[in-house]
C-alpha cells in the first residue's frame, strides 16, 4: 500500500465543524456520493516526504524544521480519528497565508539543488526510489501542485487540512 499525501482547502466555518465533529471531515473525504471530484481536494501522491526532505533536508522521523508544517502541523484535527495513516492536521488562514508567502519564495532551481538522491536513501525518505532520474522532476511537479494549493488557499482566506491515506 502507498502512503498518499492530500490538502484539502477548507472555509474558516468548515475547519470549526470538522474541529468540533470529525466525522464530517472523513464524511467529505470518503462519502462523496457525487460524481465530481471535491476541487478542494488535492492529492501529491508519495512525494510528500520527499518534498519535506528537499524544504528542510530532514527526513519525518528527525524534523524539527519550521517548513515541515505545509504537511505536518503538529495540529490535530482529532487525536482518535484515522483517515488512512492517522489523524488530519490543520493550518488556520493565518497560518496559510505565513507558508504561502514562504513558499512562494522557493524556486524549483533551489530544489533541484537541494536533491540529494544518496541521502534521501540513508535517511529512508518514503518512498525509498530516488535513485531513478525522473525523481527530481516527480518531486518538483507535486512541489508546484503544493505551492499552487497554498497560493490559491491564501488567496480565499482558507485553512487547509493535511492527511495520509
Amino acid at each position: 500500500m502507498s502512503m498518499i499525501g492530500n490538502l484539502l482547502r477548507v472555509t474558516k466555518v468548515e475547519l470549526e465543524e470538522y474541529l468540533k465533529d470529525s466525522s464530517l471531515l472523513e464524511e467529505r473525504i470518503y462519502n462523496n456520493t457525487s460524481d465530481e471530484e471535491d476541487p478542494k481536494l488535492v492529492e501529491i501522491d508519495r512525494s510528500w516526504e520527499g518534498i519535506l526532505f528537499l524544504l528542510t533536508g530532514q527526513n519525518l522521523e528527525t524534523i524539527d524544521h519550521p517548513m515541515a508544517r505545509v504537511l505536518f502541523s503538529g495540529q490535530v484535527i482529532d487525536e482518535e480519528q484515522d483517515l488512512g495513516y492517522g489523524p488530519g492536521q490543520y493550518l488556520t488562514h493565518r497560518e496559510v497565508k505565513e507558508l504561502n508567502t514562504e513558499l512562494s519564495k522557493i524556486t524549483t532551481e533551489e530544489l533541484e539543488q537541494r536533491y540529494d538522491s544518496k541521502r534521501m536513501m540513508e535517511l529512508e525518505i518514503y518512498p525509498n526510489t530516488w535513485e531513478e532520474d525522473e525523481m527530481i522532476n516527480y518531486l518538483t511537479d507535486y512541489f508546484e501542485i503544493l505551492k499552487e494549493v497554498f497560493a490559491e488557499a491564501s488567496k480565499n482566506d482558507e485553512a487547509i487540512i493535511t492527511f495520509l491515506n
